[in-house]
């Protein structure tokens, strides 16, 4: 599953700009969620590929969705969501970045207070037949309404949440002012239209709006990237710091997790230095890891499985 990112914000801030710049495609979906995919650069992928010859390159991508307007209903689409990219007008002169970003905090309280209202009364419905488990989900309900209705966030409750709340104050919000204190959405939307190669010419040393944003997520959501390496394909991959092997395979897909029997782990650079897996491996680069390796950043992962 990929990293998903979604992106709010007031009316004219630039959303459907940062959209374009990062999935360099046009808004299009339902009229009110836009859905793309963005590439993580990573200059690792390509050293990599080169080692052992892969026919295809495939970059770590982030899933990028983007809500036109506010209001609790359309915010409602993000709680699937690992993080929030919130667009702020810094270019008009006419708006206040800080006052609207507050706005938008706002936005998202009331969308979680009328989220935890309208399970209340199904919950309150359902608790009437006189089953305890209902009955004690009513009553935590009730009392995160009312912490909410204080005016304080999902994030600041002490205990536990149901799981089926899917809170969207609780998610990491990434502010991002569009104008010249922050990034040029609009230079990097036309930067965008243009090969990769004239793009780089023209930034020069200048880190593109995707590479600020990924930059960002990574390090708001504390990930690492891993590869899978081979000649059929070479592939970058996003995974939460602290995850396992395991958990790498089942990134990779289902069936690998499923049947994992082992890992064979080398990290990149070593790869690439010595030339190719077979050289790691005499080298003693090449190590055999089970389930429970803790993947580093720039580990390149051969899962051995069978299903």
């Amino acid at each position: 599953m990929a990293l998903e990112a979604g992106i709010v914000g007031l009316p004219s801030s630039g959303k459907s700009t940062l959209f374009h710049a990062l999935t360099r495609t046009e808004s299009h979906g339902s009229g009110t969620e836009h859905v793309g995919m963005a590439q993580i650069p990573d200059d690792r992928l390509d050293r990599l590929a080169a080692v052992v010859g892969a026919r295809k390159v495939t970059p770590a991508a982030v899933r990028v969705v983007d809500v036109q307007g506010t209001g609790p209903k359309l915010l409602g689409n993000l709680r699937q969501v690992d993080a929030l990219l919130v667009v702020l007008d810094g270019f008009s002169g006419t708006r206040v970045p800080e006052d609207d970003l507050e706005t938008l905090r706002l936005e998202l309280l009331v969308a979680d207070r009328d989220h935890v209202e309208r399970r209340l009364e199904r919950v309150a419905k359902q608790a009437k037949s006189g089953e305890a488990r209902l009955k004690a989900e009513q009553a935590e309900l009730e009392r995160l309404l009312a912490h909410l209705d204080a005016g304080r966030t999902l994030a600041e409750w002490e205990g536990e949440l149901p799981p089926e709340l899917e809170p969207l104050t609780t998610k990491p919000l990434i502010p991002l002012v569009n104008g010249a204190a922050g990034i040029d959405l609009a230079l990097e939307a036309e930067l965008a239209d243009l090969p990769p190669e004239e793009a780089a010419e023209f930034r020069g040393e200048g880190e593109s709006a995707l590479g600020e944003v990924v930059r960002r997520l990574v390090e708001t959501l504390d990930l690492i990237t891993f590869f899978t390496a081979g000649e059929k394909e070479t592939r970058a991959w996003t995974l939460r710091r602290g995850s396992t092997a395991l958990e790498a395979a089942g990134t990779v897909h289902s069936d690998l997790a499923r049947g994992f029997i082992r890992c064979e782990v080398v990290r990149w650079d070593d790869l690439v230095a010595a030339g190719g897996h077979a050289e790691a491996a005499r080298a003693g680069k090449q190590r055999l890891e089970g389930r429970t390796y803790v993947v580093e950043d720039g580990d390149v992962l051969n899962v051995r499985f069978n299903v």
